[in-house]
């Protein structure tokens, strides 16, 4: 019989070690090591690979090499074709992680109805083919060429593909199936990698496109070993806030498209709802005579919309004051209050600071600081600014307000949404003759305060 061993993996980089350690001294992280039982005897591989070309590589010229453009797969999700970079690439393996209870499988399953005259496949190992028809009956859509199976052994579930030959595959979720060539339980970093590796060489070698479903752990990462992120061609991650219902799209890794584009979902009964134009959901209609509230011209990817940027300035109730932010870089938001008290001359030692992004989302666009600025000062003199008018400008050390990037686009969805004036960087040239809306360029943060005190 084969000689079983106990060795120690570091879920977050890999390395093993032949005890349990405290400390990674790969990665530096801490208690990350945990107990897998290796085979002496056989491989941690499990089989022979025959390489993503489907035999023997050889070097090739790369003058040699013919390329030719992939031909992308439709979603039938505009949402969910963006964040991809186009649709999804034939024999690609794309890794779908989020929190317990966001929608990471009523995405997936709402995908593939959605795909109705392509047939798809649908194995999951945590729910009943029982429980998936309540669900999919909830969810709007064609299931006449979807198929499904309650399955968490890696070998039927690819014997089923081979069988039915979908177009596009959904694994839910990679934590839950196990192969037999691997003597450890489901769920195990072993299993999880050699689960990974499997699909992978199926799909390039099948040239058939999977979807697996990710766990995530208490540090909000992906679990399961590092080394199944870097095995997928694109990472993404479906995030938002429960008490919410928006549900935001991000790709952490793609190699078939871009990581800045974003996608919104609107969580409803029937199941989500794409976003087209977030920019008149995240705004309050009830925001005027408000004091504390500016409007943000954001973009993400090539996605431009308007934010609601809050801002709470209050005295503090204790000794050391509060800053806080929702949606916002904490460190980011004390930087521009420094700026704030060194070059303008607010003093704000003495107050608390709360700053927080309306709907639930996170916001890492810097062109924000002028409005994060603006809904400070309005909070802290009590004064409600201009409803009608929007903001956009990075803002630096010295108070200057720097360039920002695709600054039409900003302008054309302040005045598509009814805006009669925009705030933006004095330095960048702009054609105002295109817009109806007055667009006005200011060089420092003293300037748009002024302009924006006299208007409001």
């Amino acid at each position: 019989m084969a000689k079983k061993t106990v060795q120690y993996v570091c879920s977050s980089c890999g390395a093993k070690a032949p005890q349990m350690l405290g400390r990674c001294p790969v990665c530096g992280e801490w208690g990350t090591y945990v107990e897998e039982v290796a085979d002496s005897q056989t491989s941690t591989v499990g089989h022979q690979r025959i390489g993503i070309s489907g035999g023997v590589g050889h070097a090739q010229r790369l003058q040699e090499i013919v390329a030719t453009e992939e031909c992308r797969i439709d979603m039938q999700n505009g949402e969910l074709n963006r964040v991809l970079g186009g649709g999804l690439v034939p024999g690609s393996l794309v890794l779908l992680g989020g929190e317990p209870g966001i929608g990471k499988s009523t995405l997936a399953l709402q995908v593939l109805m959605q795909m109705g005259e392509r047939k798809t496949f649908y194995a999951s190992g945590e729910e009943s083919v029982r429980q998936l028809k309540l669900r999919a009956e909830r969810l709007a859509g064609n299931a006449e060429n979807l198929y499904i199976s309650s399955e968490t052994s890696l070998e039927r579930i690819l014997d089923q593909v081979k069988e039915l030959e979908p177009e596009v595959v959904v694994v839910d979720s990679i934590q839950t199936i196990g192969t037999e060539t691997i003597d450890a339980t489901i769920g195990s970093l072993s299993q999880v990698r050699e689960c990974a590796a499997r699909i992978m060489e199926f799909a390039k070698t099948r040239n058939i496109p999977f979807i697996i479903i990710g766990h995530i752990n208490k540090e909000g990462s992906l679990a399961g070993p590092k080394v199944l992120e870097h095995i997928v061609d694109t990472v993404l991650q479906f995030e938002g806030d429960q008490q919410y219902m928006y549900r935001i799209l991000r790709a952490q890794k793609n190699r078939f498209g871009s990581t800045s584009e974003l996608g919104i979902y609107e969580m409803r009964q029937d199941g989500l709802r794409e976003v087209s134009n977030p920019s008149e959901l995240l705004l309050s209609t009830a925001r005027e005579g408000l004091s504390g509230v500016a409007i943000a011209a954001a973009v993400e990817g090539v996605r431009p919309f308007l934010i609601e940027v809050q801002a709470l300035v209050s005295s503090a109730a204790y000794g050391t004051p509060q800053r806080s932010s929702t949606g916002f870089d904490g460190r980011r938001l004390n930087m521009l209050l420094a700026v704030l008290e060194k070059r303008v001359g607010f003093k704000l030692l003495q107050k608390d600071v709360f700053i927080n992004i309306a709907g639930g989302l996170r916001v890492q666009d810097p062109a924000i600081d002028l409005a994060v600025l603006a809904a400070v000062l309005s909070s802290n003199m009590d004064i409600a600014l201009d409803a009608s008018t929007c903001l956009c400008g990075e803002v630096g050390l010295a108070g200057e307000i720097r360039a920002v990037n695709r600054i039409e686009q900003r302008i054309g969805e302040a005045q598509k949404l009814g805006f009669k004036r925009i705030l933006v960087p004095a330095e960048q040239k702009i054609d105002t003759s295109r817009y109806k809306i007055e667009v006005i360029g200011v060089k420092r943060v003293t300037d748009a305060f002024r302009l924006l005190i006299k208007n409001a």
